[in-house]
């Protein structure tokens, strides 16, 4: 299962909010970085189009630097829920239902939970999300024709590891993200297809512990 789990959260998507520079954290980011005013407009408006998006829905495609590669259907309620459904061959599905992150094996028919607070994914499944957090930290941004990079990791624990994430700009849309973990491993997933703002079953993201993943299989 520790396979399975290692595996599994390398998909971490990482989403950010940016408010205007008017704390004393915000302000070491902007001079730390060099952040021009189109820069933290872009920010703003990266801000404006993640928090308006309290759903997602998408295929994924995720390739990692070890030659591992998967796909699968991920969707997203803020707060606190997620289901990330693997393709076959891959049995992994992830399940956020607000208080626990399930990791379930459809193959062993097994599942193990871990409090989402506790867990990287809690940082982009909450109803608000602050660069003036203490659990945030900004260390790179990028633009180039049609693209727009941001570079981030945890505060708290920076050698953990780091994400990258990739909008197109015009339309703003959040396109993939790179994960860089703490033995080096990168892991691109990319979104196919995004679907922001949309109406979700509420069912996805209910799992039974008890459940013999019959109607998984």
């Amino acid at each position: 299962m520790i396979r399975f789990r290692q595996y599994a959260c390398r998909w971490t998507l990482a989403v950010l909010t940016w408010f205007i520079l008017s704390t004393p954290a915000e302000a070491i980011i902007a001079r730390t970085l060099k952040l021009s005013k189109q820069d933290v407009a872009d920010l703003i408006r990266i801000e404006q189009h993640l928090n308006t998006s309290r759903t997602v829905r998408a295929r994924i495609l995720q390739v990692a630097s070890d030659g591992s590669y998967a796909e699968g259907m991920l969707h997203i309620q803020r707060p606190g829920r997620m289901r990330l459904e693997y393709d076959p061959p891959n049995p992994t599905m992830i399940i956020a239902d607000g208080i626990n992150l399930i990791y379930v094996d459809r193959e062993l028919e097994h599942a193990t939970a871990v409090l989402l607070q506790l867990t990287s994914a809690e940082l982009i499944l909450r109803e608000d999300l602050s660069l003036s957090s203490e659990d945030l930290l900004v260390t790179g941004f990028s633009r180039s024709p049609g693209v727009i990079r941001i570079s981030l990791v945890h505060a708290k624990d920076p050698l953990e590891g780091r994400v990258m994430m990739v909008f197109s700009d015009k339309p703003l849309e959040l396109r993939k993200w790179i994960v860089t973990d703490a033995q080096g491993i990168k892991t691109t997933v990319s979104l196919l297809g995004p679907e922001f703002g949309i109406k979700l079953d509420p069912n996805l993201f209910e799992f039974e512990m008890h459940d013999p993943l019959e109607e998984s299989n």
